[in-house]
Parts: structure tokens; C-alpha cells; sequence
């Protein structure tokens, strides 16, 4: 068999990534459930699951509700020395059967294969999502991406069923080279899809920051070479284990802004909840800071205050909210302002996605779009930033209003109705601002809950009963 040609970096790059350093780093990760359920986990770890928790885990094991076939369990110590005392950080990362209950929901969330030209890309807008890591250094229990995650075979458009792959550097680049060049030939729009020059990737898996430095440089050299002009890298690595971002990291990233200026990093990192990232004392309330606001973890507030400092680099906070993890208003209004205080922009909350067993994760769209409003009472304009995303096939799309009062002579309104903007059209941005516009349903969780009280529907959302109702 012929070896795969192989990424020659150019003489810029490999100059840069000469300089790189890893470091080794000990996140004291348990994987799996077993060493909790033999009670061989670290001494002070055994009673994070209850004798209750565990008989129950034990008595679905090998069965086709086994929690581990849906999605693996992993945790680290520094998350764990937040989650002993939190009940939301406990379900976002602790097992539960609840979770196998019922496995309705997509194999492919939103349909991604739709848009993969290339093994470990996602192409969409002027974006493309790239997978460089199939695992993170701990799992939310709701993750988006568990068929990747959990290694699951889909079935792909030539009607082929396999796993999803990771992107590979020379395939990636040839990809942008050629698709850039025919945009750039066809006055600024590729005559097949009417996309734009793809000039920002996000890099995401998986976590990019369970990678080395050195891996990473490699990304990032082969990406700037290729004339993307911003890299995202979405992370939960500063919840997981912020430790992570070392001095050999930012020695990485300035040698890097040395040699490639004008690249921009926009890091999209993900809390879920303050307990995340703020210092409680013995009474379990946040600690207020003399000087202002509340007294974040150490080694969190260190990270992301060496990455505030690089005027180069953005952060931006999204997460989903999730039934009993984020479903606090108080709770998210804290959030929001400490994340801005300490220059993390809100960037999205998200509706939950309809993956395997959604049905256990998800928030009425209604109580979510509720959620979000009542959390930004009393937050200045600035720090709710935040809009309410749901990711539709058709594209980002935002929850504008629900409301309380029928719109007068328009049937089907009787009881409010709730309007949604397509932000963002996933083949191009033709149908960007878009509407639709149905009646309410407290229940519904996803867009199937609404096809029967579509009012009005510029946007298509519900066009052919919503392909991707293998998510109902």
C-alpha cells in the first residue's frame, strides 16, 4: 500500500515550529466507570456516586441501555474537585441511566455529512469546522459530538457506514488552496455553492487542547500558510483542566503572532456554570473580591488572564443549557457578568441539539428562550451579549421571541406564538434574517415539536416536515 504523502510546512513554518516546547501534563484523568463502580477509584473519590447511583449503572451494564455504548465517562481531578460540591457540574458529569431512557434522536446532529467535502471537515458559510481530536480530557454527559466521542459508525452520503475521522493537514490545505483559488477566479463566490473565501477555520474535535503544543503549531502554521486569516479553537479545557494553558503554551502562541502577525485566535470556550470557575467558601456562597466582582479559581483566572493580554487574541463563552445543569437564572446572570468582567464576551446559549438521547438533556425551547431573558435582568447591554441559538440543518438559528399574547386574527396564535431568524444559512448566508414564525408548544425541545403550528415560514424551517427528524 502506498503511504499517504505527507505535509512539507514551508520554510516560515518550520523555522516556528523549531521553537516549540511541550510540556507533560498530569490531569489525573479516570476513564470509564469501572474504578468507581469496584471502588478503586482514589480514596477521597469513592463517594462521588452513591451506593443508589451505582447499583443502578451496574444493573444496566452490557444491557442496550449501557451507559458507556452511548457515551464514554471520563473526568479529571481539578474537575472533580469542583463537581464534589456542585449538584449541576455532578450532572454534567457524572453517569446517570436517565440518559438511556429513551434514545431517540440523530445519528448525525444537523446533518453534518451534508457539508463534509472531506474526511474531519465541516464546510459551512465562510467557516469551516475542522475534528483534530476525537476525545477531551473529561465528557459532558450531553455532548453534541458524542458519535464522535464514542467512536459511533453513521451512515455517510455515498451510503457508506463508518466512524467519523479526524482532519489531516495536507488534505485540509489542498482543500482550501482549491476551493479559495476557484472563488478567487469566479469573482468572489464559488459557482457551485455561491460561498465566499473560506477564511476562518475552528478547530474542534474533541478538545484541540488535549493536543501538544507541537501538534497544535502544526495546525496553526499549515492554516496561516494556506491564507486562512482567523483561527478559532474551541476548548473546554479551562473548566476541564486550565493547567493546561502553560508557559509553554503562550511561548507557543507569541512565537507563533511573531512569525504570522496578522492572524487572529478567537478562543471559544465553554462554561456551563460559574461553579466552573469561581472560588466558593465553607457556606458554599461565591466570595465576593474586595476590589470587585467574585474571586475566581487560581489556576483558572491565570489562564485566561495571560490570554486576555494578547490583543491578538479574543475569548468567547457558548454553552447549551442543559435540564439540570444551567436551568438557574441567578446562576447564569452571575455568569454572564463575571465572564464580561473578566473579558469573555458571551457570545451564545444554545437550545440543546438533537443527539442520542436528547430527550434527557434538552430544555423546553420556551422555558430556555424564558431562561436567558429572566438571567439578563439586571445585566447591562454590554454583558448580555448573549442571543439563544438553536442549530437547525438549514443553519444557525436564533429563538427571537416567545410571547405571551395571540397575534389578533391570526390562527393558530391562540396562546402566543414563538419566532425564530435564521442567522445564518448553512450552504451560504443567501437566506440570512429569514423567519418563522409558530404557534407555542411549552413541550417542544426541538423543531419537530412545532410542525404542526407553523404560522409562517419565510426561512423553509419547516419545509418538507424538517428533514432531520430522525431527531423527534
Amino acid at each position: 500500500m502506498a503511504r499517504a504523502e505527507k505535509y512539507i510546512p514551508t520554510e516560515k513554518a518550520q523555522a516556528f515550529l523549531d521553537k516549540v516546547t511541550d510540556a507533560k501534563h498530569d490531569r489525573q484523568i479516570i476513564n470509564g466507570l469501572k474504578k468507581f463502580l469496584d471502588d478503586r477509584a482514589p480514596e477521597d473519590m469513592l463517594n462521588f456516586y452513591t451506593q443508589e447511583e451505582k447499583a443502578a449503572l451496574i444493573a444496566i451494564k452490557g444491557t442496550e441501555q449501557d451507559i458507556e455504548s452511548r457515551m464514554p465517562v471520563k473526568i479529571t481531578r481539578h474537575y472533580y474537585d469542583l463537581a464534589k460540591n456542585s449538584p449541576p457540574l455532578q450532572t454534567l458529569i457524572k453517569a446517570s441511566p436517565a440518559e438511556t431512557f429513551d434514545m431517540q434522536g440523530a445519528p448525525d446532529p444537523g446533518n453534518q455529512m451534508d457539508y463534509s467535502p472531506i474526511e474531519g471537515l465541516i464546510h459551512k458559510y465562510e467557516l469551516g469546522l475542522i475534528y483534530v481530536a476525537s476525545t477531551c480530557s473529561a465528557h459532558c454527559r450531553f455532548c453534541y459530538r458524542e458519535e464522535l466521542i464514542a467512536k459511533k459508525e453513521i451512515a455517510r452520503n455515498d451510503g457508506t457506514v463508518e466512524r467519523k475521522g479526524l482532519a489531516q493537514i495536507l488534505e485540509l490545505v489542498n482543500y482550501i488552496n482549491k476551493h479559495n483559488d476557484i472563488v478567487s477566479t469566479n469573482g468572489g463566490r464559488h459557482p457551485d455553492t455561491g460561498r465566499e473565501k473560506l477564511r476562518e477555520i475552528l478547530m474542534s474535535g474533541g478538545d484541540p487542547m488535549v493536543l501538544l503544543n507541537k501538534n497544535l503549531a502544526q495546525w496553526f502554521s499549515a492554516l496561516a500558510d494556506a491564507g486562512i486569516e482567523s483561527i478559532r479553537v474551541g476548548t473546554k479545557e479551562l473548566a476541564f483542566y486550565p493547567d493546561r494553558f502553560d508557559d509553554t503554551f503562550f511561548a507557543m502562541m507569541d512565537d507563533f503572532h511573531e512569525a504570522y502577525p496578522e492572524m487572529k485566535f478567537r478562543f471559544m470556550v465553554h462554561f456551563n456554570h460559574p461553579d466552573e470557575f469561581l472560588q466558593k467558601d465553607e457556606n458554599d456562597n461565591f466570595i465576593e473580591n474586595p476590589d470587585g466582582g467574585l474571586v475566581w479559581v487560581e489556576s483558572t483566572t491565570r489562564a485566561v488572564k495571560q490570554l486576555a493580554s494578547r490583543n491578538w487574541i479574543s475569548i468567547e463563552n457558548q454553552a447549551p443549557l442543559i435540564k439540570g445543569i444551567s436551568n438557574d437564572a441567578e446562576a447564569l446572570r452571575i455568569m454572564q457578568r463575571e465572564l464580561k468582567r473578566n473579558r469573555i464576551e458571551n457570545h451564545y446559549f444554545f437550545c440543546g441539539r438533537d443527539i442520542i438521547g436528547h430527550k434527557a438533556f434538552n430544555l423546553g425551547i420556551e422555558e430556555a428562550w424564558q431562561l436567558l431573558n429572566k438571567s439578563q435582568q439586571g445585566l447591562s447591554g454590554v454583558e448580555a451579549h448573549a442571543r439563544l441559538s438553536i442549530t437547525h440543518y438549514l443553519g444557525k438559528t436564533e429563538v427571537v421571541a416567545v410571547t405571551n399574547e395571540p397575534m389578533a386574527g391570526v390562527p393558530g396564535s391562540e396562546n402566543g406564538v414563538v419566532i425564530f431568524k435564521l442567522l445564518r444559512g448553512a450552504a451560504d448566508a443567501h437566506n440570512k434574517g429569514e423567519v418563522a414564525i409558530v404557534g407555542r408548544n411549552p413541550d417542544a425541545i426541538w423543531f419537530s415539536g412545532y410542525e404542526d403550528r407553523v404560522i409562517f415560514d419565510e426561512a423553509g424551517l419547516f419545509k418538507n416536515s424538517m428533514k432531520s427528524t430522525s431527531s423527534a
